[in-house]
């Protein structure tokens, strides 16, 4: 790819400046195509005039536009979205270890405060839960929705 960059960028800047620039998009949307009807056509003894090889190289630039690339990034977006969206379903699994470690040592330190110690567990655990939800729910947002 690299070495047809190499000889198709100063065809299509010499392009770009004598003509309408929407008749071209980036390179780097490249997928090289050959067809044997796209070549123009010409009388017999014919010279090429600078009109004619230009819409030569014209013919030639347009096989290489495409929009498969920008719908590969944008899904590549998404994925990437997804993954770091999902961390937090990480912390979240930290958050519940924690706060049960806490019941454990508080329970350990005062066993007769084992109803109390326990709701407020409970009640860390359900909010730390709730947190990695979201997060979950954010990474199929992404994934699915946009």
């Amino acid at each position: 790819m690299y070495s047809c960059s190499k000889f198709v960028t100063p065809i299509a800047r010499s392009v770009a400046l004598r003509s309408q620039t929407s008749a071209l998009r980036p390179l780097s949307t490249a997928t090289v195509s050959r067809h044997a009807d796209s070549q123009p056509s010409r009388p017999a003894g014919a010279a090429w005039t600078p009109a004619a090889i230009q819409t030569a190289i014209q013919t030639q630039l347009r096989q290489f536009q495409t929009s498969c690339v920008q719908r590969d990034i944008d899904q590549a977006a998404k994925y990437i979205g997804a993954g770091a969206a999902t961390v937090g379903v990480a912390g979240s699994g930290a958050g519940i270890g924690s706060v049960f470690g806490s019941l454990v040592i508080g329970y350990a330190r005062n066993p007769s405060l084992k109803q109390q110690l326990f709701s407020y567990a409970i009640l860390g655990f359900a909010l730390s839960e709730a947190m990695g939800l979201f997060c979950l729910m954010m990474a199929f947002l992404i994934l699915f929705a946009f």
